[in-house]
């Protein structure tokens, strides 16, 4: 439908001269506009719409703060405003209020331009609340508002966010709103991670070599390997061992910190030596990778006969490109998988999610949300992120 149209006007059947149009429509503009009214709002159709926008416009205000990134650059790209618009309420989509936004390295890459992203654009992809507007189209699939909800779309380092009933998870009231945002991205990832990405080319009783067990993802990923049977080799910082430890690994090469910083000093120790040894040189049926640049040679040395290496993180640096034959040593697989494609359907999402609610309640599984930032202090929960300081989940308080 387009935005204009051509009309005649006309009074009791004669068309009116055009410099007449414009007196005849304002002189009697209220009468004219309280019949277009009573007409609209009259038609069934018309009145659930009605209903839905009257809702939305009585909870929800018209501006947010958020935080923002007009331009790409390092953590103070990240500006937080107090009259940015509020998002719409659209068809088949809900407006969440937000209690939490995950802080993700995803996120770093967005603001730093690596994933480019058009601009400018509200930070973050993950986030917890409460549903505060729902569109007729989430009314028909049972949501209501106040909902507790847990999602990941772009948009959540803000006050509200707009979400498609299909990217919602529902959080059980077992599971506090901040555990089930730290589940949405790193939860989900690790679980794709152990359970899909590795294409069933490890068994249970196999080795996986998970490196990073210390920060947020990878003790997701440590904890759910073990889960499904795997004997897990992780690797750690001397200053994060304390939380490895706790996570169930067979074994754990515990590494010098890079000076100045938290990371892990991967020069510090021979990793594949070390991976041999302890797999009577068999090595690992896979590798999960986050790390990137400073692990890439490490983590294909790594890796059994048929063994896959699954790198899915950038935090030293984006894996530089390597020539496929370095794999035929081992017939070795590669993958560089995203979360979005393992989660491509709603009942994808929603089976991960209640699988991971399971073992939270079940305390099958250890959350560790390591610490919190208001929202006003965007750019300093990148840093911290971004320094390797977490020793789990990083959130923004909203």
């Amino acid at each position: 439908v387009p935005a204009t149209m051509k009309a005649t006007f006309t009074v009791r059947g004669f068309p009116l001269p055009k410099h007449h149009i414009f007196l005849c429509i304002i002189s009697p503009f209220k009468m004219l506009f309280s019949v277009v009214s009573r007409r609209v709002t009259q038609s069934p159709f018309a009145t659930s719409a009605f209903a839905s926008l009257k809702r939305s416009m009585s909870t929800v205000p018209a501006t947010m703060k958020a935080a923002v990134v007009r331009e790409t650059g390092d953590a103070n790209a990240l500006k937080v405003e107090t009259d940015f618009p509020t998002p719409a309420l659209e068809s088949g989509k809900v407006i969440v209020k937000n209690e939490c936004a995950g802080i993700n390295f995803i996120d770093t890459y967005h603001r730093g331009g690596l994933y480019p992203r058009d601009l400018p654009f509200v930070g973050g992809q993950e986030g917890g609340g409460t549903v505060a507007a729902l569109s007729e189209e989430a009314e028909a699939a049972g949501i209501k508002v106040g909902d507790r909800v847990a999602y990941s779309v772009f948009g959540s380092y803000a006050e509200y966010t707009s979400v498609p009933v299909a990217k919602l998870i529902p959080v059980p009231d077992e599971v506090g709103v901040d555990t089930a945002t730290a589940c949405v991205v790193q939860g989900m990832t690790a679980h794709y991670l152990t359970t899909s990405a590795h294409a069933d080319l490890i068994q249970p009783g196999d080795w996986t070599l998970i490196h990073g067990v210390g920060g947020g993802t990878c003790q997701w990923a440590a904890q759910m390997a073990k889960l499904r049977g795997h004997k897990v080799i992780g690797t750690v910082s001397k200053g994060k061992e304390d939380v490895a430890k706790d996570l169930g690994c067979d074994e754990l090469i515990v590494l010098d910190e890079v000076p100045g910083t938290s990371y892990e000093d991967y020069e510090s120790v021979d990793v594949v030596s070390k991976v041999m040894e302890i797999t009577d040189g068999v090595g690992c049926k896979s590798v999960v990778d986050g790390i990137g640049k400073s692990t890439v040679d490490i983590s294909i040395g790594s890796l059994a006969q048929r063994g896959i290496f699954i790198s899915f993180g950038n935090a030293s640096g984006a894996v530089p490109a390597f020539p496929v034959l370095r794999l035929i040593g081992k017939s070795a697989y590669v993958t560089r998988p995203k979360l979005l494609d393992y989660v491509a359907t709603r009942e994808e999402l929603v089976s991960r999610s209640q699988e991971i609610f399971g073992w939270l309640m079940d305390g099958k599984l250890k959350v560790s949300v390591d610490t919190t930032f208001p929202l006003d202090q965007a750019a300093e929960g990148h840093q911290y992120l971004e320094a390797g300081k977490s020793k789990g989940k990083v959130l923004y308080t909203i």
